[in-house]
């Protein structure tokens, strides 16, 4: 990075000391690599592909022709919205200090707790996407594996376990890796597009437009039966969940090069770029399709049912293939954000065994302890939520889909303090990425609008528990905060605390020899 000078890493310095922390993480990151980890996290080859049927099987070619560009568009305004704090704030675990500085100790401890809850799960959710890819490609195929619980768990242990060790081996690999993601990624998903439309019967264009309504034995049984309306908002589920983790890039600000200016782009490129290709790629996809009907009758198979009757095998399996390890680089990516965001937490005290935690290896300049543990987490969850099924609905389907609830509600939160906080002392200085107030709280009163869209959406049947769960863990919260953390979370470095603080920056300095 020949354009990195000394002037720029002061800067970067000086802005991360004036928020009471030390460059303990190694800035290794260039503005691409920052984009890239987000972009990676997104991955249109994993949500884009494992969750294809909620649109294939609902309103049809309408829900990716209409549907994905206007779910995509919701994401967006969340992107914009945040690039614009993390700007002024760009620290490791951003949306902690964001909901803390811009509100106060307890908002900022619930947007963790939120965000935190939302990343664990969904790098188990993440993985287990990739394992049942692998058993529909290669798995059953070709090496003869039964899904089981004990085939499930043991492939996650060893891919999430490969993620974890190539991060705890430092920014360095990963980026590298994350760079190589965005590149794949990108041709994966034009290779894919022009095998589809190169495959198709015909170019049907008004399929992208023409609305269908596909709720029960239409669709199998993806959603319960429904209106024509209703099941076109469920489908924006598709590009709604698939375009999340874009936080990423405020998570890894302390590992980025001119961070004020680089995470807000990388942020926002993120999801403008998925949008594009995925749109590209599972339009090609709907074109290629013999007919609607029998596409939605396959229900959750829809891609391995289309591959493999349209697409010559040779070719299929290659792209398998790149699909498979876009999904693997998606989790690895995942692990580097769940870390940062363990890191950035226990470094103000939130978590047990904060001191652990927080500490970040001399060697390798990584936060070694919350990479593995964000890892184990994650596959514990997928274990203990695979043994338990609420009526016929495993656990896990339904925990994923609050989780997701909960990523967005950690977006949400600081979004909405600082529509409220901004101009006053506690958000007095922007930073070089500004979008100006006026613009910025139109698109923090569409990212509130927007939240209570994905929360109606997300507690819709065969997810309706997750209701019952999002409610019930907003009650563990306030009974853990007002019983145990409101005493002892004293919360981010704010004002004297910050001064006080310079001889342990330059300590901890030291420690990891950053000159």
């Amino acid at each position: 990075m020949s354009d990195y000078t000394d002037h720029d890493k002061k800067q970067d310095m000086h802005i991360l000391h004036s928020m009471g922390y030390a460059q303990e993480l190694e800035r290794r990151m260039s503005s691409f690599s920052n984009f890239a980890v987000s972009f990676s996290i997104i991955c249109i080859l994993s949500g884009g592909i494992n969750s294809l049927a909620q649109a294939t099987a609902g309103a049809g070619g309408a829900a990716i022709g209409i549907g994905w560009p206007v779910g995509c568009f919701v994401s967006l305004v969340f992107a914009v919205a945040m690039a614009q704090i993390s700007s002024a704030y760009p620290t490791a675990g951003g949306l902690y200090h964001w909901g803390s500085i811009l509100g106060n100790r307890f908002t900022g401890w619930v947007t963790a707790w939120f965000n935190l809850l939302g990343l664990v799960t969904v790098l188990g959710a993440i993985n287990v996407g990739t394992y049942y890819f692998f058993m529909g490609a290669f798995g059953t195929s070709y090496f003869g594996l039964t899904d089981t619980t004990t085939v499930r768990i043991v492939f996650l242990v060893i891919i999430t376990g490969a993620q974890a060790l190539v991060n705890h081996m430092g920014i360095g690999l990963t980026a590298k890796l994350t760079d190589f993601s965005g590149y794949l990624i990108f041709a994966t998903a034009i290779v894919l597009a022009a095998v589809c439309l190169l495959a198709a019967p015909s170019y049907d264009i008004a399929r992208l437009f023409t609305f269908a309504n596909y709720s029960g034995e239409a669709g199998g049984n993806v959603w319960p039966s429904t209106s024509g309306a209703w099941v076109f908002l469920l489908g924006l589920l598709l590009p709604i969940y698939t375009i999340t983790g874009y936080d990423a890039s405020a998570h890894t600000s302390e590992e980025t090069v001119k961070a004020a200016h680089s995470v807000p782009r990388g942020m926002v490129s993120s999801v403008l770029w998925s949008a594009l290709f995925g749109y590209i790629m599972l339009c090609a996809f709907v074109l290629m399709l013999p007919n609607m009907d029998d596409a939605a009758k396959q229900g959750w198979n829809v891609f391995f049912w289309a591959m493999d009757s349209q697409v010559n095998p040779v070719v299929k399996d290659l792209l398998y293939l790149a699909i498979f390890v876009s999904q693997w680089l998606c989790g690895l990516a995942t692990v580097t954000s769940v870390s940062r965001m363990i890191f950035a937490f226990s470094r103000d005290g939130g978590l047990p065994a904060s001191k652990a935690l927080s500490k970040v290896s001399p060697k390798y300049r990584t936060p070694v302890a919350a990479i593995w543990t964000g890892s184990i987490l994650a596959v514990l969850f997928v274990w203990g939520s695979s043994l338990v099924s609420i009526g016929e609905t495993p656990v896990y389907t339904i925990v994923v889909s609050c989780t997701v609830i909960f990523l967005f509600f950690s977006f949400a939160i600081p979004i909405t303090l600082g529509l409220f906080a901004w101009g006053t002392s506690k958000w007095d200085k922007m930073g070089p990425w500004n979008l100006g107030e006026g613009m910025f709280k139109l698109f923090a009163i569409l990212s509130i609008l927007a939240m209570v869209l994905i929360f109606v959406l997300g507690i819709q049947p065969p997810n309706d528990w997750a209701l019952y769960i999002t409610v019930g863990f907003l009650v563990l919260t306030a009974i853990v905060w007002f019983g145990f953390e409101n005493r002892r979370f004293k919360g981010p470095p704010i004002g004297d605390e910050v001064a006080r603080r310079q001889a342990e920056i330059a300590a901890a300095e030291k420690a990891v020899g950053e000159a």
